[in-house]
C-alpha cells in the first residue's frame, strides 16, 4: 500500500491517498461517499461477486466518513484499488474532482461515477465501459430507458425527473436525456481533458459539475447516449439521498438553470 497527501492543486480539493494496488485497468470506477456505512460495504459486496474490480479500478472517493465504513482492510478485502479522502473544502463536486484529478494522472482511457448508497445496478458496470471503447464521450445510466428499471422511486422525484429537469437538460444538450440526475455515468478521457471542458475547476463544489457534465459533451460535438440501468429504493424506511426537502431540489435546479445559462463554461470563468 501507498500512503501520500496532496495539496494546493490547482482545483483540485486536498486530499490522502491509499492506493492498495498499482493501476489494473484502462478504466477507473468512481464511488463518492460519506457515512454510507453498510450501505457501500453491500454495494462493494456485488460489485465483487458480478466481477467488476477486474474490469475496472474501484476507487472511494470518500468526502470524510466518521462511521468507520472506510477501514483500509475491510475495502481492500472488497477488492477496492484506491482509497481517496478529502481533505479540503467541498461536498460531491469536491469529491469527484479530487477522483477526476486521481484517475486522469494515472492515466486511465475512462472514467466512470456511481453513488455509493446502494441503489444502483453496479452489475451493468460493463455496459459503460463497451459503449466507451466503441468511442462515446458520455454514457448516462437511465432507468427509463428501455430494459432499465425504476423501483420505488419518491412519486416527487419521478416527476421532478421525467417532468423537470430532463427536459431541461436535453434543451441544453441538444441531445434527449431521459434519466439527468442519476450520477451513474461514464466518461472518455477525451472529454474529460478538453480545454473547452475543465472539470477541475473550484466553483464545482456541490451537484455543478454533474449538471454541467450532462450539458457540456454533446454542446461541443461529442458523442453521448444512454444505457439501460436500475435504481431501486427501498420500500420503507428513510430514502438514501443527499438531496431532500423544498430547499435541496431548488439548489439543485438554481444549479441546473447556471448550467443551461453557461455559466459554468470555460469563458465565463
Amino acid at each position: 500500500m501507498i500512503e501520500y497527501e496532496r495539496h494546493d492543486l490547482s482545483g483540485v480539493p486536498d486530499f490522502r491517498a491509499a492506493e492498495f494496488s498499482a493501476r489494473q485497468s484502462n478504466y477507473c470506477l468512481l464511488i463518492p461517499v460519506i457515512n454510507e456505512g453498510a450501505r457501500i460495504l453491500t454495494e462493494l459486496g456485488r460489485a465483487q461477486r458480478a466481477g467488476v474490480d477486474k474490469l475496472c479500478d474501484i476507487v472511494i472517493c470518500d468526502g470524510g466518513s466518521t462511521d468507520g465504513s472506510m477501514n483500509t482492510d475491510t475495502l481492500q478485502l472488497y477488492g477496492v484499488n484506491t482509497l481517496l479522502v478529502k481533505t479540503g473544502p467541498g461536498k460531491q463536486g469536491a469529491q469527484l474532482r479530487m477522483g477526476i484529478y486521481f484517475a486522469l494522472n494515472r492515466g486511465y482511457k475512462g472514467v466512470l461515477t456511481i453513488d455509493g448508497n446502494n441503489k444502483d445496478s453496479i452489475e451493468d458496470v460493463p455496459r459503460f465501459i463497451e459503449k466507451l471503447q466503441a468511442g462515446y464521450d458520455f454514457v448516462q445510466g437511465s432507468r427509463f430507458r428501455a430494459g432499465g428499471r425504476a423501483i420505488n422511486t419518491p412519486p416527487v422525484r419521478y416527476a421532478a425527473v421525467r417532468l423537470i429537469h430532463a427536459p431541461l437538460v436535453s434543451l441544453a444538450a441538444h441531445q434527449w436525456f431521459t434519466d439527468t440526475t442519476n450520477a451513474y455515468r461514464a466518461y472518455s478521457r477525451e472529454y474529460l481533458t478538453h480545454p473547452d471542458v475543465r472539470p477541475l475547476r473550484d466553483v464545482f463544489g456541490g451537484y455543478e459539475l454533474l449538471a454541467y457534465l450532462s450539458i457540456r459533451a454533446t454542446q461541443l460535438g461529442l458523442r453521448a447516449c444512454e444505457v439501460p440501468v436500475t435504481r431501486a429504493y427501498p420500500a420503507t424506511g428513510k430514502t438514501p439521498t443527499k438531496i431532500t426537502g423544498f430547499k435541496g431540489n431548488s439548489d439543485l435546479m438554481k444549479v441546473l438553470l447556471a448550467a443551461m445559462a453557461g455559466k459554468y463554461n470555460p469563458k465565463s470563468i
